[in-house]
This record gives C-alpha cells, sequence and structure tokens, in this order.
C-alpha cells in the first residue's frame, strides 16, 4: 500500500484512483472517531462523508507529510462537534474505550454482566464531560493518539491536551469512586489510567 507521501502528490494531480485508496485506508478509523462523539451511525457516515469531500476539495493545502491521519481527524472532529453543537448531545459509547482500557478477554457470565454494568457507569460518566474533554478521550483511548497528535488534530498546546485528559480522568474517577455498581477491582484499574 502505497503511503501518504505518495498519495499525496498523485491526488493533487487529480488520481481518483489514489484518492480512494486514501479513503479506504482511513474510512474506519475515521468513522469510529466521529461514531464515538455523536451515537449516531447515520449521523457518522454523513460526517465521514463530508470529511472525504473536504480533504479532496483541499488537498491541495497539503504539502509532502508522511501522514494524514492527524490532517483527517482535525476534519472529522471539527465536523462530529459541529453536528454536536447543532443537536446540543453530550454522547458518547465507551465501550470499545472500556475494552481497551480496562477489560481483557474475560467469558464468565459474571464478568459479562459486571462488564455491561460497567459500560452504562462510563457511558453515563461521560456524557457528564465537556465536549472537548470527551474528545480528547475518544482521541486517546479509541485511537491511540499522542498527546502531540492530539494536539495537532485539535490545533491546540500539548498542555491543554493533558489538562483536559487530566479532568476527564478526575472526572470520570469521582463518578466510579461514588457508584455502588463498579468494583473496587474495576474502579482501581481505571483509577491508575
Amino acid at each position: 500500500m502505497l503511503d501518504d507521501g505518495e498519495l499525496v502528490p498523485r491526488i493533487q494531480e487529480g488520481d481518483l484512483d489514489a484518492f480512494e485508496i486514501l479513503y479506504h485506508k482511513y474510512k474506519d478509523q475515521l468513522y469510529r472517531t466521529a461514531l464515538a462523539i455523536t451515537r449516531d451511525r447515520g449521523a457518522s457516515e454523513e460526517i465521514l462523508q463530508d470529511c472525504f469531500l473536504r480533504a479532496h476539495a483541499h488537498i491541495d493545502r497539503v504539502d509532502g507529510c508522511s501522514s494524514l491521519r492527524p490532517w483527517l481527524h482535525r476534519i472529522i472532529v471539527n465536523l462530529s462537534y459541529n453536528w454536536a453543537a447543532k443537536r446540543r448531545l453530550r454522547l458518547i459509547s465507551l465501550e470499545d474505550v472500556y475494552d481497551r482500557v480496562v477489560m481483557g478477554p474475560r467469558n464468565s457470565p459474571e464478568r459479562a454482566f459486571e462488564r455491561e454494568e460497567l459500560i452504562q457507569v462510563l457511558d453515563a460518566a461521560i456524557r457528564c464531560l465537556s465536549m472537548p474533554q470527551r474528545v480528547v478521550v475518544v482521541l486517546f483511548y479509541l485511537q491511540g493518539f499522542s498527546l502531540a497528535e492530539i494536539a495537532q488534530v485539535l490545533e491546540c498546546p500539548v498542555g491543554t491536551v493533558k489538562s483536559r485528559l487530566h479532568n476527564a480522568r478526575k472526572a470520570l474517577r469521582k463518578r466510579l469512586i461514588c457508584d455502588s455498581r463498579v468494583s473496587s477491582e474495576a474502579a482501581y484499574e481505571l483509577l491508575s489510567l
């Protein structure tokens, strides 16, 4: 597969096949980011399409970069922000984040029940986060971005990203400690984020 540095000049010259390669390379992770922010599959699909329309329209602004991942995520995050602001939603699904942060593969029925209950608690806790905190949590835990990459996506200083992530973790911890449905083991694991 071609890297972004090879695709960009071809796309800038009008090569639609190169743009299709770019689309297939990033569509899944961009869709997951939009879905994690909006929690609406239909809206996420529309946002994804709009993201690639904007990327195609503005690809001439990109010059010789090694990865378009941060640039594309900046577009998808901004579009998701706009969608959420219009609907005034404060929703996010933490199931994927939860799977990556807390639970490994566990098969017992007790673990499955505990997992579902903790997902509900985390989902409620994440709804209380501000949109900037939610986006940082999604990019850090769900997409695996570094703090520097998140700063690039959000066009803000790394210190701001650290602050948002710290405050989001603090808010999540506080809610988990106060919720009797969360086992001490699960709370401890989340407290060590």
